[in-house]
């Protein structure tokens, strides 16, 4: 696979001087016009030999480029604060809004090339890795994300030449470390497993391009020439209107009987027997809590319903029973402005809690497939490509040890209209009721088949959703709690 790269190529110093104005003007107009525009993000993944020329080439864009528009991270290991957190967390963190170019130097590729290099990992958990990889970029790209990947390549003698010219030279002796070294000793190693990565992962949404790296000049043309034409192709593409969509799979027919259709919605709880009940499972939750917290179980609850199900009720009756600094309340409302210059996802990435502790969304990544769809804030295609895109979100969170439990609160129409009617005669509930919630009502039915395509495609084993009868208040907060308990007991264990 390498062979093309291990060439020689070269380019001379008069042919560099002449062609470096031209093209450092070129990818400043093209900046400009992509930060105008703000219309995708560029996402420039670098990943290659030690010495063949990856940080040099960034921080020569970032020389060539407008700084105050480029988004520059290289990876190390992760910190305790990453720790904390799922792994393509920091990933999220450090991605580029739309209209900015993001430069990434030892990026997600990373992990998997060291750890089957080093003989870490087998080939299966490669895969598995790689796979994990391959859906984050495919997430972005659907979102409209301009995404290049360059591997800069050397060949093991040009490798080692290289690493020895760096050593004699006491200003560059410091580039040069041990593990570099070693690294070279593992050429072999380390070239298989990039060979499998590329196979694996160079897709037409992000595709590989080698780049030879002996030659300075050479390599630096070479890049900057791809990433201009890369960023003036889909800049031209967005203005005619041309970049190229799959075609819009006809929606699903959805039975008229719904999943919420089959609940029964006639459960009660006798109120004195609420309150004994409630306090005891408070109580039994602050202990499970408290040893979850002692053994690092992060929990994520995530709260979806109709307006007036109750689902701020049934918070304040988990909340109650909890340690403060333990736990954080997110509403979730409709993104702002540098919300809206990231995929959607992004928001509740950056939200997601340190191990050990508890995070409670008042709606969620769900708005996607519910308020998006029904009134038209996303696009089709955009609606149904994110219940994949959520499965792979929560596969991620609970692969890394975190309780998700997602509820969805139900009540009838006719239980949702007298609670409107108590709001709004009622001076301390008066605030609740909007406007928006008559017009949500009025599409009661669009909601309906939503939810249940949510429940269909979006309920899986390892995130499955509890459906809460919540005609009857009091039924609705034990079950919730309940839930939670049961959960936090079988991950206990």
């Amino acid at each position: 696979m390498f062979e093309a790269a291990e060439l020689g190529s070269v380019v001379s110093k008069e042919e560099y001087k002449a062609r470096v104005p031209a093209l450092r003007t070129e990818l400043l107009e093209v900046q400009r016009d992509l930060t105008s525009q703000a219309r995708f993000p560029v996402i420039v993944v670098f990943a290659g030999v030690d010495g063949a020329g990856k940080s040099e080439t960034v921080n020569l864009l970032s020389e060539w480029m407008d700084p105050r528009w480029l988004v520059t991270r290289a990876f190390g290991d992760p910190t305790g604060e990453e720790r904390l957190r799922p792994e393509f967390w920091r990933y999220w963190q450090a991605l580029p809004p739309r209209g900015r170019v993001g430069l990434f130097l030892s990026s997600w590729y990373s992990p998997p090339l060291l750890g089957r290099a080093h003989r870490r990992i087998k080939t299966a958990e490669f895969d598995q890795q790689l796979g994990r990889v391959a859906a984050f970029e495919k997430t972005l790209a659907d979102d409209g994300a301009l995404i290049l990947k360059f591997w800069m390549h050397l060949g093991k003698s040009a490798q080692e030449k290289r690493l020895k010219k760096l050593e004699r030279d006491p200003l560059t002796r410091w580039r040069v470390t041990k593990r570099q070294w070693q690294h070279w000793r593992m050429y072999e190693a380390f070239v298989a497993a990039a060979e499998r990565i590329m196979q694996r992962t160079s897709t037409g949404e992000a595709p590989w391009t080698i780049v030879e790296g002996a030659d300075e000049r050479y390599r630096s043309l070479t890049v900057a020439t791809l990433i201009r034409d890369a960023i003036r192709l889909r800049l031209s593409e967005q203005v005619q209107g041309a970049r190229p969509r799959a075609a819009a799979s006809k929606e699903p027919s959805v039975a008229r009987t719904t999943v919420l259709a089959s609940l029964d919605m006639s459960r009660k709880v006798d109120r004195a027997d609420f309150h004994r009940e409630l306090e005891k499972r408070q109580g039994r939750l602050n202990v499970l809590h408290r040893k979850a917290r002692d053994k690092d179980i992060t929990t994520v609850l995530v709260f979806e319903g109709w307006d007036a199900a109750g689902k701020g009720g049934a918070i304040r009756r988990i909340t109650a029973a909890l340690d403060a600094p333990s736990y954080r309340v997110i509403p979730i409302a409709a993104p702002n402005d540098e919300e809206r210059a990231h995929h959607y996802l992004w928001r509740f990435w950056r939200q997601l809690p340190r191990s050990g502790d508890l995070a409670i969304f008042d709606r969620s990544w769900y708005g996607r497939v519910l308020v998006e769809r029904v009134e038209g804030f996303a696009p089709p295609e955009a609606w149904r490509r994110a219940y994949s895109e959520i499965n792979q979100f929560e596969e991620q969170l609970v692969d890394d040890g975190i309780v998700l439990i997602k509820y969805w609160l139900h009540i009838t129409p006719s239980e949702q209209l007298r609670r409107f009617k108590e709001r709004k005669t009622l001076t301390f509930k008066q605030w609740k009721l909007t406007d928006e919630d008559w017009r949500n009502r009025k599409k009661w039915d669009a909601y309906e088949k939503a939810v249940n395509e949510m429940v269909a495609r979006t309920s899986t084993r390892p995130a499955p959703w509890t459906l809460v009868e919540a005609n009857d208040k009091y039924h609705a907060r034990l079950k919730v709690i309940g839930t939670l308990i049961a959960r936090l007991q079988a991950a206990a264990k």
